[in-house]
Protein backbone atom coordinates (compact mmCIF):
# COMPACT_ATOMS: atom_id res chain seq x y z
CA UNK A 1 0.00 0.00 0.00
CA UNK A 2 1.22 3.42 -0.97
CA UNK A 3 1.62 6.62 1.76
CA UNK A 4 -1.14 8.16 -0.08
CA UNK A 5 -3.08 5.23 -0.10
CA UNK A 6 -2.57 4.60 3.70
CA UNK A 7 -3.21 8.41 4.60
CA UNK A 8 -6.79 8.19 2.79
CA UNK A 9 -7.81 5.32 4.45
CA UNK A 10 -6.52 6.75 7.58
CA UNK A 11 -8.75 9.95 7.19
CA UNK A 12 -11.72 7.94 6.36
CA UNK A 13 -11.51 6.14 9.51
CA UNK A 14 -11.59 9.75 10.91
CA UNK A 15 -14.35 10.51 9.11
CA UNK A 16 -16.46 7.45 9.99
CA UNK A 17 -15.65 7.68 13.86
CA UNK A 18 -16.26 11.27 13.95
CA UNK A 19 -19.71 10.97 12.32
CA UNK A 20 -20.41 8.22 14.72
CA UNK A 21 -19.49 10.59 17.21
CA UNK A 22 -21.76 13.18 16.34
CA UNK A 23 -24.75 10.96 15.95
CA UNK A 24 -24.47 9.72 19.69
CA UNK A 25 -24.44 12.80 20.63
CA UNK A 26 -27.71 13.91 19.08
CA UNK A 27 -29.30 10.70 20.04
CA UNK A 28 -28.03 10.97 23.51
CA UNK A 29 -29.59 14.88 23.58
CA UNK A 30 -32.88 13.70 21.85
CA UNK A 31 -33.13 11.25 24.52
CA UNK A 32 -32.90 13.27 27.93
CA UNK A 33 -34.80 15.96 25.98
CA UNK A 34 -37.81 13.88 25.35
CA UNK A 35 -37.02 12.23 29.12
CA UNK A 36 -38.32 16.37 29.84
CA UNK A 37 -40.80 16.19 27.63
CA UNK A 38 -39.22 18.83 25.79
CA UNK A 39 -39.63 17.08 22.58
CA UNK A 40 -41.81 13.97 21.08
CA UNK A 41 -40.04 12.31 18.27
CA UNK A 42 -42.63 10.96 16.07
CA UNK A 43 -42.54 6.79 15.89
CA UNK A 44 -39.83 7.30 18.66
CA UNK A 45 -41.83 4.57 21.43
CA UNK A 46 -45.51 5.80 20.88
CA UNK A 47 -47.02 7.83 17.51
CA UNK A 48 -48.14 11.44 17.09
CA UNK A 49 -51.79 11.03 18.07
CA UNK A 50 -51.33 9.14 21.28
CA UNK A 51 -48.42 11.18 22.67
CA UNK A 52 -50.78 14.38 22.24
CA UNK A 53 -53.11 12.51 23.87
CA UNK A 54 -51.08 12.26 26.58
CA UNK A 55 -49.96 15.63 26.64
CA UNK A 56 -53.37 16.88 26.90
CA UNK A 57 -54.52 14.82 29.83
CA UNK A 58 -51.57 15.77 31.73
CA UNK A 59 -53.66 19.07 31.63
CA UNK A 60 -56.77 18.05 33.15
CA UNK A 61 -58.32 18.65 36.00
CA UNK A 62 -59.09 14.82 37.70
CA UNK A 63 -62.70 14.74 39.68
CA UNK A 64 -63.46 11.71 41.59
CA UNK A 65 -66.83 10.22 41.52
CA UNK A 66 -69.02 7.99 43.55
CA UNK A 67 -71.56 6.48 41.09
CA UNK A 68 -74.49 3.70 40.50
CA UNK A 69 -73.31 1.19 38.83
CA UNK A 70 -75.91 1.43 36.12
CA UNK A 71 -73.62 4.49 35.17
CA UNK A 72 -70.33 2.76 34.65
CA UNK A 73 -70.48 2.39 31.27
CA UNK A 74 -71.49 5.95 29.93
CA UNK A 75 -68.47 7.18 32.25
CA UNK A 76 -66.50 4.56 30.94
CA UNK A 77 -67.28 5.93 26.72
CA UNK A 78 -64.30 7.16 25.27
CA UNK A 79 -66.89 10.06 23.60
CA UNK A 80 -67.61 10.96 26.97
CA UNK A 81 -64.44 10.83 28.58
CA UNK A 82 -63.51 13.16 25.06
CA UNK A 83 -66.04 15.75 25.83
CA UNK A 84 -65.21 15.90 29.64
CA UNK A 85 -61.77 16.33 28.69
CA UNK A 86 -62.59 19.15 26.05
CA UNK A 87 -63.86 21.39 29.06
CA UNK A 88 -60.73 20.40 30.61
CA UNK A 89 -61.76 17.57 32.99
CA UNK A 90 -60.82 13.81 34.01
CA UNK A 91 -63.73 12.03 35.46
CA UNK A 92 -62.26 8.80 37.40
CA UNK A 93 -65.86 6.57 38.56
CA UNK A 94 -65.83 4.57 41.64
CA UNK A 95 -69.42 2.74 42.11
CA UNK A 96 -71.38 1.54 44.97
CA UNK A 97 -74.97 0.91 45.34
CA UNK A 98 -77.26 4.16 45.42
CA UNK A 99 -78.52 4.06 49.30
CA UNK A 100 -74.74 3.13 50.25
CA UNK A 101 -74.01 6.30 48.65
CA UNK A 102 -76.39 8.35 50.55
CA UNK A 103 -75.79 6.49 54.21
CA UNK A 104 -72.29 5.29 54.93
CA UNK A 105 -69.88 5.89 51.92
CA UNK A 106 -66.56 7.99 53.00
CA UNK A 107 -67.26 10.60 50.61
CA UNK A 108 -64.16 12.98 52.08
CA UNK A 109 -62.21 11.83 48.39
CA UNK A 110 -65.04 12.27 46.50
CA UNK A 111 -65.48 15.74 44.41
CA UNK A 112 -69.12 14.31 42.53
CA UNK A 113 -71.69 11.70 44.33
CA UNK A 114 -74.26 10.16 41.54
CA UNK A 115 -77.00 8.05 42.85
CA UNK A 116 -79.77 7.09 41.00
CA UNK A 117 -82.88 8.54 42.52
CA UNK A 118 -84.46 11.83 44.22
CA UNK A 119 -85.03 10.24 47.50
CA UNK A 120 -80.93 9.07 47.56
CA UNK A 121 -79.86 12.73 46.59
CA UNK A 122 -82.02 14.10 49.34
CA UNK A 123 -80.34 11.47 52.23
CA UNK A 124 -77.46 12.48 50.87
CA UNK A 125 -77.90 16.36 51.32
CA UNK A 126 -78.49 15.84 54.50
CA UNK A 127 -74.90 14.72 55.65
CA UNK A 128 -73.12 16.65 52.67
CA UNK A 129 -72.79 20.56 52.50
CA UNK A 130 -73.36 20.42 48.40
CA UNK A 131 -71.77 23.00 45.82
CA UNK A 132 -74.85 22.20 43.19
CA UNK A 133 -77.34 19.55 42.13
CA UNK A 134 -78.15 18.76 38.73
CA UNK A 135 -80.97 15.91 37.42
CA UNK A 136 -79.49 15.44 33.79
CA UNK A 137 -81.39 12.05 33.27
CA UNK A 138 -83.82 9.43 34.62
CA UNK A 139 -84.81 6.02 33.28
CA UNK A 140 -87.62 4.23 34.46
CA UNK A 141 -87.93 0.93 36.49
CA UNK A 142 -87.98 -1.86 34.04
CA UNK A 143 -87.90 -5.92 34.16
CA UNK A 144 -85.50 -8.31 32.08
CA UNK A 145 -87.51 -11.02 31.54
CA UNK A 146 -87.75 -14.05 28.66
CA UNK A 147 -90.75 -14.42 26.04
CA UNK A 148 -91.83 -18.16 27.90
CA UNK A 149 -91.91 -16.17 31.17
CA UNK A 150 -94.74 -13.61 29.83
CA UNK A 151 -96.69 -15.84 28.10
CA UNK A 152 -97.29 -18.23 31.23
CA UNK A 153 -97.73 -14.60 33.18
CA UNK A 154 -100.18 -13.28 30.25
CA UNK A 155 -102.28 -16.88 31.08
CA UNK A 156 -102.35 -15.99 34.69
CA UNK A 157 -103.77 -12.31 34.31
CA UNK A 158 -100.71 -10.57 35.45
CA UNK A 159 -99.08 -9.85 32.19
CA UNK A 160 -100.03 -8.11 29.21
CA UNK A 161 -99.00 -7.15 25.78
CA UNK A 162 -100.14 -3.77 24.07
CA UNK A 163 -98.74 -2.20 20.84
CA UNK A 164 -95.96 -5.09 20.93
CA UNK A 165 -95.30 -3.74 24.25
CA UNK A 166 -95.24 -5.81 27.58
CA UNK A 167 -96.29 -4.93 30.98
CA UNK A 168 -96.72 -6.51 34.53
CA UNK A 169 -99.58 -5.68 36.45
CA UNK A 170 -98.39 -4.88 39.76
CA UNK A 171 -101.61 -5.70 41.87
CA UNK A 172 -102.13 -9.00 40.14
CA UNK A 173 -98.07 -9.94 40.29
CA UNK A 174 -98.66 -8.84 44.43
CA UNK A 175 -101.39 -11.35 44.44
CA UNK A 176 -99.81 -13.92 42.90
CA UNK A 177 -97.05 -14.02 44.63
CA UNK A 178 -98.25 -13.96 47.83
CA UNK A 179 -100.13 -17.28 46.81
CA UNK A 180 -97.14 -18.73 46.72
CA UNK A 181 -97.75 -19.86 43.24
CA UNK A 182 -94.38 -21.31 41.25
CA UNK A 183 -93.38 -21.29 37.68
CA UNK A 184 -94.26 -25.15 37.48
CA UNK A 185 -97.97 -24.33 38.13
CA UNK A 186 -98.11 -21.76 35.50
CA UNK A 187 -96.99 -23.85 32.84
CA UNK A 188 -94.84 -26.34 30.83
CA UNK A 189 -92.55 -23.25 29.06
CA UNK A 190 -90.78 -23.08 32.22
CA UNK A 191 -91.36 -25.91 34.68
CA UNK A 192 -89.38 -24.54 37.33
CA UNK A 193 -90.03 -25.25 41.54
CA UNK A 194 -89.25 -21.76 42.14
CA UNK A 195 -91.65 -19.29 43.53
CA UNK A 196 -93.13 -16.72 40.74
CA UNK A 197 -91.14 -13.52 41.94
CA UNK A 198 -88.87 -10.82 40.87
CA UNK A 199 -85.35 -10.85 41.14
CA UNK A 200 -84.13 -7.27 42.83
CA UNK A 201 -80.78 -5.96 44.69
CA UNK A 202 -80.72 -5.67 48.10
CA UNK A 203 -82.89 -3.05 49.50
CA UNK A 204 -80.52 -2.18 51.99
CA UNK A 205 -77.98 -0.60 49.84
CA UNK A 206 -79.31 -0.14 46.36
CA UNK A 207 -82.06 2.35 44.67
CA UNK A 208 -83.28 -0.07 42.64
CA UNK A 209 -84.27 -2.26 45.12
CA UNK A 210 -85.94 1.20 47.10
CA UNK A 211 -87.76 1.64 43.84
CA UNK A 212 -89.11 -1.84 43.39
CA UNK A 213 -90.39 -1.43 47.19
CA UNK A 214 -91.98 1.23 46.33
CA UNK A 215 -94.13 -0.03 43.43
CA UNK A 216 -94.90 -2.93 45.85
CA UNK A 217 -95.89 -0.34 48.60
CA UNK A 218 -98.34 1.41 45.93
CA UNK A 219 -99.65 -2.58 45.16
CA UNK A 220 -100.13 -3.42 48.65
CA UNK A 221 -102.12 -0.07 49.03
CA UNK A 222 -104.78 -0.03 47.16
CA UNK A 223 -103.14 1.68 43.78
CA UNK A 224 -102.15 4.78 46.49
CA UNK A 225 -98.89 6.20 47.05
CA UNK A 226 -97.96 5.51 51.15
CA UNK A 227 -97.93 8.53 52.98
CA UNK A 228 -96.79 8.82 56.31
CA UNK A 229 -95.45 6.28 58.46
CA UNK A 230 -98.26 4.48 60.51
CA UNK A 231 -99.14 3.41 56.87
CA UNK A 232 -96.09 2.51 55.88
CA UNK A 233 -95.36 0.58 58.72
CA UNK A 234 -98.43 -1.68 58.63
CA UNK A 235 -97.25 -2.82 55.15
CA UNK A 236 -93.83 -3.80 55.88
CA UNK A 237 -94.85 -7.22 57.14
CA UNK A 238 -96.60 -8.15 53.83
CA UNK A 239 -93.60 -6.61 51.28
CA UNK A 240 -90.66 -8.08 53.31
CA UNK A 241 -91.12 -11.34 52.04
CA UNK A 242 -90.35 -10.01 48.23
CA UNK A 243 -87.11 -9.31 49.44
CA UNK A 244 -86.33 -11.90 52.00
CA UNK A 245 -88.00 -14.80 49.83
CA UNK A 246 -84.99 -13.86 47.22
CA UNK A 247 -81.97 -15.28 49.46
CA UNK A 248 -78.74 -13.47 48.37
CA UNK A 249 -78.90 -10.22 46.85
CA UNK A 250 -76.05 -7.57 45.24
CA UNK A 251 -75.70 -4.29 45.95
CA UNK A 252 -75.97 -2.83 42.69
CA UNK A 253 -78.59 -3.80 39.67
CA UNK A 254 -75.21 -4.60 37.73
CA UNK A 255 -74.83 -7.88 39.44
CA UNK A 256 -78.55 -9.39 38.39
CA UNK A 257 -78.69 -8.17 35.07
CA UNK A 258 -75.44 -9.49 34.45
CA UNK A 259 -76.85 -13.04 35.98
CA UNK A 260 -79.73 -12.35 33.51
CA UNK A 261 -77.66 -12.10 30.64
CA UNK A 262 -75.31 -14.94 31.46
CA UNK A 263 -77.07 -17.54 33.29
CA UNK A 264 -80.36 -17.13 31.22
CA UNK A 265 -83.43 -18.13 32.44
CA UNK A 266 -83.10 -20.76 34.38
CA UNK A 267 -81.46 -18.73 36.84
CA UNK A 268 -83.17 -15.41 36.39
CA UNK A 269 -86.69 -15.56 35.04
CA UNK A 270 -87.44 -11.96 35.81
CA UNK A 271 -84.80 -8.89 36.88
CA UNK A 272 -85.99 -5.72 38.54
CA UNK A 273 -83.51 -3.20 36.41
CA UNK A 274 -83.25 0.16 35.11
CA UNK A 275 -84.86 0.40 31.43
CA UNK A 276 -81.06 2.09 30.54
CA UNK A 277 -79.27 -1.11 30.97
CA UNK A 278 -81.34 -3.05 28.82
CA UNK A 279 -81.69 -0.69 26.14
CA UNK A 280 -77.72 0.03 26.45
CA UNK A 281 -77.41 -3.75 25.54
CA UNK A 282 -79.53 -3.90 23.14
CA UNK A 283 -77.98 -0.58 20.97
CA UNK A 284 -74.13 -1.41 21.74
CA UNK A 285 -72.65 -3.02 18.74
CA UNK A 286 -71.04 -6.06 21.43
CA UNK A 287 -73.75 -5.52 23.14
CA UNK A 288 -75.19 -9.22 24.58
CA UNK A 289 -78.54 -8.72 23.48
CA UNK A 290 -80.15 -9.23 20.02
CA UNK A 291 -83.29 -9.02 18.80
CA UNK A 292 -85.14 -12.27 18.31
CA UNK A 293 -83.08 -14.03 21.30
CA UNK A 294 -86.11 -14.24 23.48
CA UNK A 295 -84.89 -11.61 25.80
CA UNK A 296 -87.60 -9.15 26.65
CA UNK A 297 -88.02 -5.60 28.23
CA UNK A 298 -90.95 -5.53 30.39
CA UNK A 299 -92.34 -2.74 32.07
CA UNK A 300 -94.32 -2.28 35.79
CA UNK A 301 -97.77 -0.91 35.59
CA UNK A 302 -97.40 1.47 36.83
CA UNK A 303 -93.80 1.86 36.87
CA UNK A 304 -90.99 4.84 38.67
CA UNK A 305 -89.12 6.91 36.62
CA UNK A 306 -85.94 7.16 38.74
CA UNK A 307 -84.48 10.40 38.60
CA UNK A 308 -80.14 10.42 38.99
CA UNK A 309 -79.37 13.04 40.71
CA UNK A 310 -75.72 14.42 40.52
CA UNK A 311 -74.66 16.05 43.84
CA UNK A 312 -71.58 18.22 43.68
CA UNK A 313 -68.99 18.27 46.78
CA UNK A 314 -66.92 20.03 45.31
CA UNK A 315 -66.89 23.37 42.92
CA UNK A 316 -65.14 20.64 40.18
CA UNK A 317 -67.48 17.89 40.81
CA UNK A 318 -70.48 20.91 40.65
CA UNK A 319 -69.28 21.80 36.92
CA UNK A 320 -69.27 18.44 36.59
CA UNK A 321 -72.98 17.72 37.44
CA UNK A 322 -73.49 21.07 34.80
CA UNK A 323 -72.05 19.85 32.03
CA UNK A 324 -73.86 16.39 32.39
CA UNK A 325 -76.85 18.42 32.85
CA UNK A 326 -76.41 20.98 30.38
CA UNK A 327 -74.19 20.05 27.54
CA UNK A 328 -75.44 18.88 24.45
CA UNK A 329 -72.72 15.91 23.56
CA UNK A 330 -72.97 14.84 26.57
CA UNK A 331 -76.87 14.50 26.35
CA UNK A 332 -76.79 12.90 23.39
CA UNK A 333 -74.55 10.36 24.54
CA UNK A 334 -76.80 9.40 27.72
CA UNK A 335 -79.45 9.16 25.43
CA UNK A 336 -76.95 6.33 23.35
CA UNK A 337 -76.76 4.25 26.56
CA UNK A 338 -80.61 4.42 27.46
CA UNK A 339 -80.93 7.26 29.88
CA UNK A 340 -83.77 9.40 29.17
CA UNK A 341 -82.30 13.45 29.27
CA UNK A 342 -83.66 16.44 29.65
CA UNK A 343 -84.98 16.80 26.13
CA UNK A 344 -87.45 13.93 25.26
CA UNK A 345 -86.60 15.04 21.77
CA UNK A 346 -82.75 13.95 21.99
CA UNK A 347 -84.24 10.22 23.40
CA UNK A 348 -86.53 10.07 20.60
CA UNK A 349 -83.92 11.02 17.92
CA UNK A 350 -81.17 8.27 19.31
CA UNK A 351 -83.47 5.86 20.16
CA UNK A 352 -84.26 5.90 16.11
CA UNK A 353 -81.14 6.42 15.05
CA UNK A 354 -79.65 2.95 17.07
CA UNK A 355 -82.85 1.30 15.53
CA UNK A 356 -84.11 -0.08 19.04
CA UNK A 357 -87.21 2.53 18.91
CA UNK A 358 -89.92 -0.06 18.10
CA UNK A 359 -88.58 -1.37 22.05
CA UNK A 360 -90.12 2.07 23.93
CA UNK A 361 -93.54 2.37 24.18
CA UNK A 362 -94.34 6.17 23.08
CA UNK A 363 -95.79 6.86 27.01
CA UNK A 364 -95.09 4.66 29.91
CA UNK A 365 -97.29 5.23 32.90
CA UNK A 366 -95.42 6.13 35.98
CA UNK A 367 -96.04 6.88 39.76
CA UNK A 368 -94.06 9.21 42.11
CA UNK A 369 -92.08 7.03 44.92
CA UNK A 370 -93.41 7.98 48.52
CA UNK A 371 -91.65 11.17 50.14
CA UNK A 372 -88.71 10.56 51.46
CA UNK A 373 -89.56 10.02 55.12
CA UNK A 374 -91.85 7.24 54.41
CA UNK A 375 -89.67 5.38 51.98
CA UNK A 376 -87.31 5.08 54.60
CA UNK A 377 -89.71 3.35 57.18
CA UNK A 378 -89.93 1.02 54.29
CA UNK A 379 -86.78 0.53 54.02
CA UNK A 380 -85.92 0.42 57.75
CA UNK A 381 -88.52 -1.66 58.28
CA UNK A 382 -87.94 -4.36 55.74
CA UNK A 383 -83.97 -3.85 56.54
CA UNK A 384 -84.95 -4.89 60.13
CA UNK A 385 -87.12 -8.30 58.60
CA UNK A 386 -83.28 -9.65 57.69
CA UNK A 387 -81.50 -12.34 59.99
CA UNK A 388 -78.82 -11.24 62.81
CA UNK A 389 -76.39 -12.69 60.45
CA UNK A 390 -77.00 -9.87 57.56
CA UNK A 391 -78.52 -12.18 55.31
CA UNK A 392 -82.33 -13.33 54.47
CA UNK A 393 -83.78 -16.38 56.07
CA UNK A 394 -84.43 -18.20 52.61
CA UNK A 395 -84.71 -22.36 51.83
CA UNK A 396 -82.80 -23.12 48.68
CA UNK A 397 -86.75 -24.03 46.79
CA UNK A 398 -87.44 -20.42 47.51
CA UNK A 399 -84.44 -18.87 45.63
CA UNK A 400 -84.94 -18.49 41.48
Amino acid sequence: MTDTSARSGRNRGRGVSVVLGIILLVLAVVAVLAGRGTITIPGFGQDDSAAAHLSDQSDLTTVQAVIGSEKKAFFDDPGVRDVFAEHGYRVEVTTAGSRRVATDTDLSGFDLAFPSSAPAAQKLLEKVTSTGEYTPFNSSIAVATFEPVLTMLERAGVARQENGHWYIDMVAYLELAQEGTRWRDLGDEFPSPGRVQLSSTDVRTSNSAAMYLSLLSWAANDGAVVVGAPDATALVPELSQFFLGQGYTESTSAGPFADYLSQGMGSKPMVVIYEAQFLNELASEDGRIEPGDGKVLAYPYPTVFTKHTAVGLTEEGAEVGRLLAEDPQLQELAARHGFRPQDGQVFTRVMADLDVDDVIPDQVLGIDPPDYDTLEVLIEGVSASYSPAGGPDASPEDEQ
